[in-house]
């Protein structure tokens, strides 16, 4: 499991690197949802879910934060890369023990791509780890599960190079616990964000 761990930090800061050089290589690209911004566009948002599937067994909702680069690469589409802070709450009563399930404190650590194929429109997909802050009391036998997240949203320009990125997304993961089908993360979230233009 370390090694793996170690593979998909890598392979997220060689993505991230190969994507700055891209960007640097296409800058006089001009995205069509972004107004004449041809820089990076950073977002610092807030995440809410509802838990699906077998994870809303024990853990009904979620909240967080998340930070978000996007880099662009040919017009309309952007590489980016994103990190935060997901805290899925635990049920009370969970399977009628009487018990609370504990809460699973997460940083996910992605990256993806965003296209807008109509202005202000977007879809984007990343792919990456999660980690499980909290993995020894909740009795987890892995640190990481692999992550991925489809999303849909719009970029809305508020002046200048500034936006509001509001999207519906949908966190996947494969299991902490080897023996824990509830462990495998699934929810529905809106992540709605401050956007601006470095350049």
């Amino acid at each position: 499991m370390k090694n793996s761990i170690k593979t998909a930090a890598l392979l997220v800061a060689i993505m991230g690197a190969s994507f700055a050089v891209k960007a640097q290589t296409t800058s006089g690209t001009t995205p069509a949802s972004n107004s004449g911004s041809n820089g990076v566009i950073i977002s610092v948002g807030a995440e809410s879910g509802i838990s699906v599937g077998d994870f809303r067994d024990a853990h009904k909702w979620s909240i967080g934060g998340t930070v978000q680069a996007d880099i662009p690469v040919v017009n309309q589409l952007y590489a980016n890369i994103n990190t935060g802070y997901l805290n899925y709450f635990g049920k009370d009563n969970v399977f009628g023990t009487g018990l609370r399930a504990t809460d699973i404190h997460t940083l996910p650590v992605m990256a993806g791509l965003k296209l807008f194929p109509v202005k202000y429109f977007y879809i984007q997909a990343d792919a990456g780890a999660a980690f499980a802050l909290n993995k020894s009391d909740l009795g987890y036998d892995k640190t990481a599960a692999f992550l991925y997240v489809p999303q849909v949203g719009v970029q809305l320009p508020v002046g200048g190079k500034n936006y509001i990125d509001a999207g519906v997304l949908y966190n996947g993961s494969t299991k902490f616990s080897s023996t824990d089908e509830t462990s495998k993360i699934n929810s529905i979230a809106l992540r709605v964000a401050y956007a601006f233009g470095t350049k």
